[in-house]
């Protein structure tokens, strides 16, 4: 019953996220028809010359990559958490507890706030962005490591502690710039935004997701293992001070990327793991992927939603994610069957 359960779900979530996906290029500022949008695509995947220029741009170099940059960063996002929450084994961890987060943004604060390579655009601030990211978590990891080891506990404390000092950073930096608009964009890139998307900022996020998705799917069993506790995993054979080592590095490196093009879009990471906990049970190779979908789904609906609701401008996605992610979260918690690690 379970494992039939499960075979359909996943079809019926990849089929939703197409759907998803292809109305979600018909919503912004100006409507495009759903047979427009078909024939835009039809035309563009079979090399043919497509009917209306105009819709053509719209279509295919503004809304496709943006919404294929949601489904991706949506994706990553719910990934992470699950795998956040099992090295953890936190039910209320996130893909921003290392720090990484809260690092990006001093990295991204500094940039905006300085004008450092302003002629690189979009690339100055996603550069910068990573940078702060790699360097948050290096800093945890370091700390962590040499106050006796990636315990989950030290991992929670360690990234706590220093994402406020880096959110801290980030405040001193747009308190001193001199730059009225520096604050405005900062908090923007804070809330999260994937207006910035095109074809050129696909291929990074895409590769880093798609590898570190599999490498964590590969694993699964030790995941299910560890989700047991350390010493029970130890006495089936994993290996437990490697597969944490491991983990974080790989979760540094995904939510780093992810932050970088689209910045902090929150609850994606801590609801959607619950509810797909709740679709598919917690057996790890089955939880994957069903978070992959759900993520993905969640965050190409929240992106379309945020450019109809209040247009011609936009609510950053942060913000909308938020607003639908609290009561979310406290409705599932409130189901009397739920507990974490279990359907």
């Amino acid at each position: 019953m379970i494992r039939a359960r499960i075979s359909l779900a996943l079809p019926v979530l990849a089929v939703l996220l197409l759907v998803a996906m292809i109305a979600a290029t018909g919503f912004g500022a100006e409507t495009v028809p759903v047979r427009a949008v078909l024939d835009t695509l039809g035309a563009r995947l079979t090399g043919t010359t497509p009917t209306d220029p105009g819709i053509d741009t719209i279509v295919w170099q503004l809304r496709v990559p943006r919404t294929i940059l949601a489904a991706v960063v949506g994706a990553g996002l719910a990934v992470a958490g699950a795998a956040m929450q099992t090295l953890v084994r936190n039910p209320l961890a996130d893909p921003y507890l290392l720090g990484v987060s809260s690092g990006a943004a001093v990295g991204a604060a500094a940039v905006i706030t300085s004008g450092l390579f302003a002629g690189a655009g979009m690339w100055a601030l996603s550069g910068g962005a990573l940078a702060g990211a790699f360097g948050a978590a290096t800093l945890v990891f370091l700390i962590a490591l040499a106050q006796g080891g990636l315990t989950p506990l030290r991992l929670v404390l360690t990234g706590t502690v220093l994402g406020s000092a880096f959110a801290a950073c980030s405040s001193y930096l747009v308190f001193r710039s001199t730059d009225p608009a520096a604050a405005e964009s900062v908090l923007f890139w804070l809330l999260g935004s994937l207006a910035g998307a095109d074809w050129s900022t696909l291929a990074l996020p895409l590769t880093v997701v798609a590898l570190c998705a599999t490498i964590l799917v590969a694993i699964a069993g030790w995941l299910d293992a560890l989700t047991l506790g350390a010493d029970t995993a130890s006495s089936l054979g994993v290996p437990v001070t490697g597969l944490r080592i491991g983990l974080f590095v790989l979760l540094a490196v995904l939510v780093g990327v992810l932050v970088a093009v689209s910045g902090g879009i929150g609850f994606v990471g801590l609801v959607v793991p619950h509810a797909a906990r709740m679709i598919v049970g917690p057996r790890h190779r089955d939880l994957l992927p069903a978070c992959a979908l759900c993520g993905a789904l969640f965050l190409v609906v929240a992106d379309a939603a945020t450019r109809v609701l209040v247009r011609p401008t936009e609510i950053p996605v942060g913000v909308l994610t938020g607003l639908i992610g609290a009561p979310t979260f406290l409705l599932l918690m409130g189901r009397r069957r739920y507990r974490f690690g279990t359907s």
